[in-house]
């Protein structure tokens, strides 16, 4: 019996995904050529089947009935990461988003840029909460 089919994305499966997010609707052969342009020089048949299995998990959808054939995300980047984001913290941290945010800051400090984007993130949540 074979193992059930992952509902995670793979390595491969999420830059796959990035080109999606980033340029909308697109043929294999043009996620191909940005993957290359990346210094990810995979082979058509590869990024091929990589879209079959992302069209499989209900990540993209077909756009037209014609070769070549084109495709479009079907679920965003926020909800992707947001859900990714959400079973890191569930499986590492075991819930504990505290330990997440400090297991980062021990990677290294903010940034100024960072740090600002932290604060009108906190700060927007604060408003929210009124």
């Amino acid at each position: 019996m074979g193992r059930p089919a992952a509902k995670e994305l793979t390595e491969r499966e999420l830059e796959v995904m990035h080109v999606f997010w980033e340029r909308g609707e697109s043929t294999v052969a043009d996620v191909r050529e940005v993957l290359a342009s990346r210094g990810l020089d995979r082979a058509y048949t590869t990024v091929a089947t990589l879209v079959r299995i992302l069209l499989e998990k209900g990540f993209l959808v077909q756009t037209n009935e014609e070769r070549p054939f084109s495709y479009r995300p079907d679920r965003s980047y926020e909800d992707v990461s947001r859900k990714l984001l959400g079973e890191l913290i569930d499986r590492v941290f075991r819930g504990s988003r505290e330990a997440l945010l400090v297991r980062l800051m021990e990677q290294k400090s903010l940034t100024a840029t960072e740090r600002k984007v932290l604060e009108q993130a906190l700060g927007d949540r604060e408003e929210e909460r009124k």
